[in-house]
């Protein structure tokens, strides 16, 4: 036999076992001796071994590569965010950095794009009809737009609530003011827009819907006919109400907006105490955003405020009519409690009106008398559906008693309390001297 040299390893193997068939007719490559084709290759017998287990076939050795990222130990996070459908990188880099999370965000974007598969499916999305109109514009200071949002909330209890998010934003340079309150009755609405003239300025227009607390009806001629407290809250701030066309976003689509980047932006994932924490994070949330570059704007929101639109919009005069929108009336109940969002609280006794005023300072709430002249009580703002009792909310002394009528001949005796022997107590020897 003409042996023939190779550097191929299928080669070398199998003219190995040429030779060994020679010799052992019976040969067979399941039984082969490693030892001895181990002589005649030259290999080594744990190469001769992976070769055998592979059929004696050069499979090439595949080394599992071990990925490193900076998203090691803060996977279990994006994949809880994204299994409750929040796919904001900017939410989810804010959620790891309160985790210790040191990478940036592009290796965010990756992770999330990579794993859609967690996300719920979406609602259908309509196609988009197009352009039909000119936006509407105005001048610095001129209009704010301003409307309500509604989000779910979920208590400790279980039970889910809703909650109104007050949005005001400025039409000209997009600054911002949101601030929520347990429900959207019209003493909130007020309430809320003081606190967004104080912090925006008083402009001329407000550019909002057909909110019933707004506007009632439309006369003949197409007028509105508005609300009378609400027409008297006009006239006290000094500025003029402007209604929009519904489901029309080329003049309010500003506020729409808003509603809908508080919702996908702010409230994925935030859990918080009471309304008070809540309204302080949405507080620091709406400043980082009035301070941040605006492309749309190639400016910012809060330097072209203060330059521009603060220029027309008048800044909000602190006075006495606007206490009593601050301070929402309230009627004592027969039991000598007030009812504030959706809980009660203790008025005192001496108190004899019907009606008292009260709000809310932050962590305080404060009952005054009708003229706000005098306060009452103060309680600390609770979030537990307990009834809060205040001092000298009942009258006891001036309570009836009813006196015996007829001689009392009726008695019965009072005797100390029986207490149980122990072990001990035929050593106290202070006893058996007074028993004496």
């Amino acid at each position: 036999m003409t042996e023939t040299k190779s550097n191929d390893l299928c080669e070398i193997i199998a003219q190995a076992f040429e030779q060994m068939k020679e010799r052992d007719r019976d040969f067979s490559s399941k039984n082969v001796n490693l030892a001895e084709l181990s002589r005649i290759t030259g290999l080594s017998r744990q190469r001769l071994r992976r070769l055998k287990r592979n059929g004696f076939r050069d499979v090439p050795i595949t080394r599992k590569r071990v990925n490193t990222s900076v998203l090691e130990g803060y996977t279990s996070i994006l994949d809880n965010m994204l299994s409750k459908g929040v796919t904001n990188s900017t939410v989810c880099l804010r959620r790891l950095r309160e985790h210790g999370y040191p990478g940036s965000q592009s290796s965010v974007k990756r992770y999330i794009a990579s794993h859609k598969y967690l996300v719920p499916a979406p609602r259908q999305i309509v196609a988009p009809q197009g352009s039909r109109g000119i936006r509407y514009q105005t001048g610095p200071g001129e209009s704010y737009q301003m409307d309500w949002g509604f989000v779910k909330v979920l208590n400790y209890s279980g039970a889910v609530t809703d909650a109104a998010c007050f949005v005001m934003v400025c039409h000209h340079c997009g600054q911002k003011y949101v601030e929520f309150f347990p429900n959207a009755r019209q003493e909130n609405l007020f309430i809320g827009m003081i606190h967004a003239f104080s912090y925006m300025g008083v402009p001329k227009t407000i550019l909002t819907d057909n909110m019933k607390s707004v506007v009632l009806r439309r006369d003949l001629e197409g007028h509105p006919v508005w609300q009378k407290d609400y027409e008297s809250f006009m006239r006290t701030v000094g500025f003029s109400t402007r209604l929009c066309k519904p489901r029309h976003p080329f003049t309010k689509g500003k506020v729409e907006r808003l509603v809908r980047f508080v919702k996908d932006n702010f409230m994925p994932g935030r859990t918080f105490w009471n309304y008070t924490d809540l309204n302080e994070a949405v507080s620091v949330w709406c400043r980082d955003l009035n301070s941040c570059y605006q492309k749309y704007l190639d400016d910012i929101p809060e330097r072209v405020h203060l330059t521009r639109c603060m220029v027309t919009a008048l800044p909000l005069v602190e006075s006495e009519p606007l206490l009593f929108y601050l301070c929402p009336e309230r009627k004592i109940s027969f039991d000598g409690f007030i009812n504030y969002e959706g809980r009660r609280f203790g008025v005192p006794f001496r108190h004899t009106g019907r009606t008292v005023r009260v709000c809310r300072d932050c962590n305080v709430i404060r009952i005054y008398t009708p003229d706000l002249k005098d306060l009452l009580v103060t309680h600390d703002v609770t979030w537990s559906r307990r009834d809060r009792f205040c001092i000298d909310q009942f009258d006891e002394k001036s309570q009836p008693e009813e006196l015996p009528t007829a001689p009392v001949r009726a008695e019965i005796s009072m005797v100390p309390k029986e207490t149980i022997g122990l072990g001990f107590d035929k050593f106290d020897f202070e006893r058996e001297e007074n028993d004496e």
